[in-house]
C-alpha cells in the first residue's frame, strides 16, 4: 500500500507506521518511510532540530512546501510508501499555531496548493493509495501526552477538540476521501497490535491483488531466509 497517515499528534500514527514497516519487511518487501513532516523534523540531528525551531517563518514555510511537493514523487515512485502527516498536518497546525509565539509553526501557509498535491498523485492512477485517519479519544490523547511526551510537542491539551475537528474537516475535503480511498482508525483502548490488525482489515477493500497475495502468504514468526529448491520457494529459519 501507499499510505498517508494523518491525524492529531499522539493518536498513534508513528506506532502504526513502525508496525506496518516491520510487517512488510518481515515479508521481505522494501518499504519507504517518511515520518518527518512535523516541525522540527524528527529525523534531523538534535543540533539541527534545536536550530530549526528558531528559523525564520519564511524559511520554515519554504522548506516544508518543498518537501511536501517532493513527496508527491515519492508516493508515485515507491511501493509500500508510509508517510505521516504530509500536507494535511501542515494545514491544520499552521491554522491553529501559526500565530502562537510559543509554537514552531508559521503563518501564511500556501493552503491553496492542498488539492494540487493530491491531484498530482491521483493523475498517476495508482491503485493502492490509502488515506488513513488515525484518531483517539480526547482522554486517550491527554494520557499519552503525559505518559510519553514528545521533545517538541506541537499540540496543547486545551486545543484537542478543535484540532480533531479541523483534521476531520480537512480530511473530508481530500480528493482521496472523495474517491473512496480513506479509512478511519480509532486507537482508543486498543493495543498497538490490535490497531495494526484493524488497519489491515479496514484497508483490505482498497488493496491490490498482489498485496492480498502477500498478506495471505504464511511466514515464520522467527527470522528466516528465502531459498529455492527444485524451483520451489522455501522459507527457512535464518
Amino acid at each position: 500500500m501507499r499510505c498517508v497517515f494523518v491525524g492529531i499528534e499522539y493518536a498513534g500514527k508513528s506506532t502504526l507506521i513502525n508496525l506496518l514497516t516491520e510487517y512488510y519487511r518481515h515479508r521481505k518487501l522494501a518499504v519507504h518511510v517518511d515520518d518527518h513532516f512535523t516541525i522540527p523534523d524528527s529525523t534531523l540531528s538534535a543540533e539541527s532540530r534545536a536550530a530549526y525551531v528558531d528559523f525564520p517563518n519564511d524559511v520554515k514555510e519554504r522548506m516544508q512546501r518543498m518537501q511536501i511537493q517532493y513527496h508527491v514523487e515519492v508516493i508515485k515512485n515507491y511501493p509500500n510508501t508510509l508517510i505521516a502527516g504530509w500536507h494535511i498536518e501542515e494545514a491544520v497546525y499552521t491554522t491553529v499555531y501559526g500565530g502562537d509565539p510559543e509554537s514552531s509553526y508559521y503563518q501564511n501557509y500556501h493552503y491553496r496548493a492542498q488539492r494540487g498535491y493530491e491531484t498530482q498523485v491521483m493523475e498517476a492512477r495508482l491503485p493502492d493509495v490509502v488515506l488513513i485517519h488515525v484518531t483517539a479519544s480526547d482522554d486517550a490523547i491527554k494520557e499519552q501526552m503525559e505518559v510519553d511526551p514528545h521533545e517538541y510537542q506541537v499540540i496543547k491539551a486545551e486545543d484537542i477538540p478543535t484540532l480533531k475537528r479541523l483534521f476531520e474537516e480537512e480530511i473530508d475535503k481530500s480528493l482521496f476521501t472523495q474517491k473512496g480511498r480513506k479509512i478511519v482508525l480509532d486507537t482508543t483502548d486498543k493495543t498497538s497490535s490490535e490497531s495494526l490488525d484493524e488497519l489491515l482489515l479496514l484497508s483490505e477493500p482498497l488493496i491490490t491483488f498482489g498485496e492480498l497475495a502477500i498478506r495471505s502468504m504464511p511466514v515464520p514468526d522467527v527470522p528466516y531466509q528465502v531459498n529455492y529448491k527444485n524451483g520451489i520457494r522455501k522459507l527457512e529459519p535464518a
